[in-house]
């Protein structure tokens, strides 16, 4: 499913017209990102946890020439899905 397919279905789900339910789509994940840059969790119980994990620096290697390579220290997006999802998928 991709993000217009994910937009119909909500729309047909929540009785809303295309527009609307796009907005609501945006507004989520707008949410959802702004929350993970601030360094907060998004904890939806049933489905699951939005957060972050700081990476270090690190050396790694180029897989094409096989020289070493330096990876600046980062902070990942990280989801955790919650029982409810785990359950409703298997």
């Amino acid at each position: 499913m991709n993000k217009q397919e994910l937009i119909a279905s909500v729309a047909d789900h929540a009785d809303l017209s295309r527009g609307d339910a796009g907005k609501a789509v945006e507004a989520v994940f707008d949410t959802i990102e702004g929350a993970l840059k601030k360094g907060e969790e998004v904890r939806l119980v049933g489905f699951g946890t939005f957060s972050t994990a700081h990476r270090k620096a690190s050396t790694g290697r180029n897989p094409r020439t096989g020289e070493p390579m330096q990876i600046k220290e980062s902070t990942q997006p990280k989801f955790k899905p919650g029982k409810g999802l785990k359950d409703a998928v298997n």
